[in-house]
């Protein structure tokens, strides 16, 4: 073996030295380094684990705030149709009133024109009687030729008036 091994050209006592300091070698960095190392590791690969958890938990609350949003913008739109709804029905209500009260207005303003023409015909009437009554005494008088007691014959035209078609009833 001897032969072999120098016929490959390598010196055993150097080979075996060098075997025993790369299993020490080894050891070392295994208590040294690698332990360490796998923490490290081990730390970044729960780090990466914990950020995507948060990610993920992130994109539901996300989600589930968009589709609070959503439902937010239909209660509010809702609402909105409600507000404009209700003013039209007020604003149809307020017309309503306002033509009523322009109704009853001019139901008034009638009634008032009609009594207004209503009294003016009356003092009309009373007017006219008492000229008649005047215009009567006076052609009385001058057919007569003496002058009549005024109330006596004034008592008299208004029977006669009362009693004619004149009167107005």
């Amino acid at each position: 073996m001897d032969k072999a091994v120098e016929a490959l050209g390598l010196n055993l006592p150097q080979l075996i030295a060098q075997v025993a300091n790369f299993f020490l070698l080894l050891v070392i960095l295994r208590l040294v380094a690698y332990k360490p190392i796998l923490k490290m590791l081990d730390d970044r690969k729960q780090k990466i684990a914990e950020g995507l958890n948060a990610a993920e938990i992130a994109r539901a609350e996300a989600a589930q705030a968009q589709a609070n949003i959503a439902s937010q913008l239909q209660e509010g739109q809702r609402q909105a149709q409600e507000v404009v709804a209700g003013a039209q029905q007020i604003a149809a209500r307020i017309q309503a009133e306002a033509r009523e009260q322009a109704n009853r207005d001019r139901e008034d303003s009638l009634e008032r024109a009609r009594a207004e023409i209503q009294l003016e015909r009356d003092r009309a009437v009373a007017d006219l009687r008492r000229e008649f009554a005047d215009i009567t005494v006076s052609a009385a008088e001058k057919v007569i030729g003496q002058s009549l007691d005024r109330t006596a014959h004034q008592r008299i035209i208004d029977e006669a008036l009362a009693n004619s078609s004149f009167s107005g009833n």
